[in-house]
């Protein structure tokens, strides 16, 4: 007998601190049916300025001061994933009562897995409340718990969708920060995850920093630079990338990168090269933890618009490289459709980690905090 299929919507907001990714899907918790229907509720300026606040703790606050806007902020990026459901909906011509469950992670403010911490910001039960939906939150706990890294989360969606594709193969999810999934056809609990480096994070605070821009759009900045490989070689000596998986990082591991680049006086460009192929050389090098070698990688998350990132991997990889659009799936979307599927598995208490995946100390766990839904009031 078929399984029921339910209607979830993810939602996503990652380390580039861009804004809030909704989409819609249908699901069992392990079939997928994946919609047309996404959206980006982007934050705007002053939000994204608070986050940085909260994200780098400022030495110049006190915590008492540090603490009032992580709650002022929090308040805000509930609101924005309101805002992102609600929106969502209308474009789907739906209403709360047709949707079974969302999926919410919230806004990462701080990881720290060798503490047991990850913390995600967004009040999940106002949420519920707000929309009329059920809400499961707070995903990376049950991991933390169990001795896992809390990350990454993707990796069993990731699989739930490459089903009939030859492998081995890797999904690349280049956000804030960069993660491989490797899927063999050794079955789910072979997946191999962990975060390779940089993403576009130090891209982007490059960006701001000396350009007052929020990235560089298609890698054009970049292009018009030469890379210093002696600032790269120095980079990609980091303990971190001799470190065996699973492994994880917070979106400032790498900020002393930035304080490099600034000490050896480079050009904005030679900045937005080097950081560049910093992103790529740290995915290249996640190939020697790998059993076999792929037959293809596939490109998700921002990082894949940006040309020089895309052109560097093809070169340095040296086999297919393509973004996920080429077997039918949208880069944009992928992470908040995630966690409409983490959610419903969730609700099955099936596994969303696994061994391989983040460390856990047993060989799969469930996790997320459900929040029951409120009457919502008129949009």
């Amino acid at each position: 007998m078929a399984s029921l299929m339910f209607t979830a919507i993810g939602l996503m907001s990652g380390t580039s601190l861009d804004g809030v990714d909704a989409a819609l899907i249908r699901t069992d918790g392990e079939k997928v049916e994946r919609t047309d229907h996404c959206i980006t509720v982007p934050y705007d300026g002053q939000l994204r300025k608070n986050l940085h606040s909260v994200i780098n703790k400022k030495s110049s606050m006190e915590k008492g001061e540090l603490y009032e806007l992580i709650e002022e902020v929090e308040e805000e990026v509930t609101l924005r994933h309101v805002q992102a459901v609600r929106q969502l909906l209308l474009k789907a011509g739906l209403t709360p009562k047709n949707i079974d469950i969302i999926g919410f992670h919230g806004q990462t403010i701080d990881h720290r897995p060798e503490q047991q911490t990850s913390w995600q910001i967004g009040d999940g039960n106002k949420l519920a409340k707000m929309t009329g939906i059920n809400v499961v939150n707070n995903f990376r706990a049950a991991d933390l718990k169990a001795g896992g890294q809390g990350a990454p989360l993707v990796p069993v969606y990731h699989a739930a969708l490459v089903k009939e594709l030859p492998k081995p193969l890797v999904f690349v999810n280049i956000g804030g920060v960069a993660n491989v999934t490797y899927i063999s056809d050794d079955g789910i609990e072979s997946i191999m995850a962990f975060d390779t480096g940089p993403g576009n994070a130090l891209i982007d605070d490059w960006m701001l920093q000396n350009m007052g821009l929020h990235c560089d759009t298609d890698g054009n900045l970049a292009r018009s630079g030469e890379v210093s490989k002696e600032l790269l070689s120095s980079f990609m000596d980091n303990q971190y990338f001799k470190d065996l998986p699973p492994k994880s990082l917070d979106r400032n591991q790498f900020s002393d990168v930035i304080k490099q680049l600034e000490a050896a006086g480079v050009s904005a460009a030679q900045g937005a090269a080097t950081l560049a192929a910093f992103t790529v050389e740290s995915i290249v090098a996640s190939k020697a933890f790998f059993k076999q070698e792929p037959k293809a990688w596939y490109i998700c998350g921002g990082g894949r618009h940006n040309a020089i990132i895309m052109e560097g991997l093809a070169r340095r990889l040296e086999a297919k490289v393509f973004p996920v659009e080429e077997i039918g799936l949208n880069g944009d979307s992928l992470e908040a459709e995630c966690f409409g599927y983490l959610a419903m598995r969730s609700m099955r208490k099936l596994p969303i980690t696994f061994q391989n995946t983040t460390g856990i100390k047993m060989s799969s766990a469930t996790g997320g905090v459900f929040c029951p839904a409120g009457t919502a009031p008129a949009a």
